[in-house]
């Protein structure tokens, strides 16, 4: 006997309830929804990460030997912590504010909301008999720099049928998406040499030339923002940088022996990141090399990547453009600042767009919400979807 129909409101206060920071395992939600489409005939396959304690999941519904339309969303969430929550944030809360009914909890609008609306959809496209397929793709670590989708994209175009398209769930207002920026994320650590700060000719300061390199990333930035495009669409319209987090030094009276700084940049889609990344190198090999070794041959410095995502191209002829103006009546579409796991499918050669419920404004923040009319909106996107999916004809 197949489960009862739930709704997206009651299958998102599930989802909430389970803590995928991305620092934790999602397993217990991947088993979760595995288990609920098991009860209604449905099979998945887990694409996991190397240590195993995360995992991909990927399911079809209709046809497997078809290509078919992938309803893709992360699983993992942003921390919580030294944010001022009102509400439990793992437990989803209903208030109405302005006469607006919002559901409030981490990962309601970015992007349980939109998972939560494809489950409670499961049954309806089981019943519908299907021509073309409706693949369910839930990744894990898209929040700290999209490391897991790619396992899941090499199975689609290696092992299964290579879906037509694919539409990502992120938080856009029901809005259609067809480029946003990337990321190029970096860790410096420059190593020098310690001494008391009475004699700083006996060391070599690390935070000292770690300054220098962070001034030199500013000064890109101000560049960048003196070349924007103001008619790209992208706001801002321009390759951005950021220095996120640092750390160096013991005590105020040592010469400190480390610091290392967390940086990246976003660059729009024409954007030459490969360019960036060799300006960066050949500053620090020319004007910070040379100095940190002439006062101490022991003094290092070393930079490593820890996330690289491309932009997200605009296709004009997109059909995943196309179908998803079908589905949403759109005549506009949007760019965004944020990056998102659209543009390593579209590396892979599968069309990619962004459709969501929620809006990206409410994300990454202490009472992060949802308004059950975004869900409502998005199950009335999807009961469209299903009625294109039954007739089996090419995308509009």
């Amino acid at each position: 006997m197949s489960e009862p129909h739930r709704t997206a409101e009651e299958i998102l206060v599930d989802l909430v309830a389970f803590n995928t920071v991305s620092a934790l395992s999602n397993l217990e939600l991947i088993e979760y929804v595995e288990t609920y489409l098991v009860g209604f005939g449905v099979g998945s396959v887990r694409i996991a990460s190397d240590d195993g304690t995360k995992s991909n999941l990927y399911a079809t519904i209709g046809p497997a030997d078809r290509a078919g339309v992938v309803l893709s969303g992360h699983t993992d969430v942003v921390p919580v912590a030294n944010q001022p929550w009102d509400t439990d944030p793992f437990e989803l809360t209903r208030r109405v504010v302005d006469g607006e009914l919002r559901l409030y909890g981490r990962g309601s609008a970015d992007m349980k909301g939109f998972a939560a609306a494809v489950l409670a959809m499961v049954p309806e496209f089981i019943e519908a008999e299907l021509q073309t397929p409706i693949h369910i793709a839930f990744s894990y670590d898209e929040e700290i720099g999209c490391l897991g989708v790619g396992r899941m994209i090499d199975k689609m175009c290696g092992d299964l049928v290579q879906p037509q398209l694919v539409i990502i769930g992120e938080p856009t207002s029901m809005q259609i998406v067809t480029a946003h920026k990337g990321i190029q994320g970096f860790r410096t650590e420059i190593t020098g040499v310690a001494a008391h700060s009475s004699a700083p000719h006996l060391g070599v300061n690390a935070i000292a030339y770690a300054a220098e390199i962070i001034q030199f990333l500013f000064a890109l930035a101000a560049e960048k923002q003196a070349q924007g495009d103001p008619d790209n669409g992208f706001h801002p319209p321009w390759t951005t940088f950021n220095v996120g987090q640092i750390q160096g030094g013991e005590a105020l009276n040592i010469i400190p022996e480390h610091c290392a700084f967390s940086w990246e940049f976003r660059p729009v889609p024409d954007e030459d990141s490969a360019a960036i990344k060799a300006r960066f190198d050949s500053f620090v090999a020319e004007q910070i090399e040379p100095r940190l070794r002439a006062e101490n041959p022991s003094a290092t410095i070393e930079t490593r990547p820890l996330a690289a995502v491309p932009p997200l191209r605009r296709d004009e002829n997109s059909p995943a453009e196309r179908l998803t103006r079908h589905l949403t009546g759109a005549n506009t579409t949007h760019t965004a600042a944020y990056v998102a796991e659209a543009s390593q499918f579209q590396a892979n050669g599968i069309p990619a767009v962004l459709c969501g419920p929620g809006n990206i404004d409410q994300a990454h923040q202490a009472n992060e919400w949802i308004a059950l009319d975004q869900l409502n909106q998005c199950t009335d996107f999807l009961h469209r979807l299903l009625d294109w999916a039954k007739t089996g004809g090419p995308v509009p």
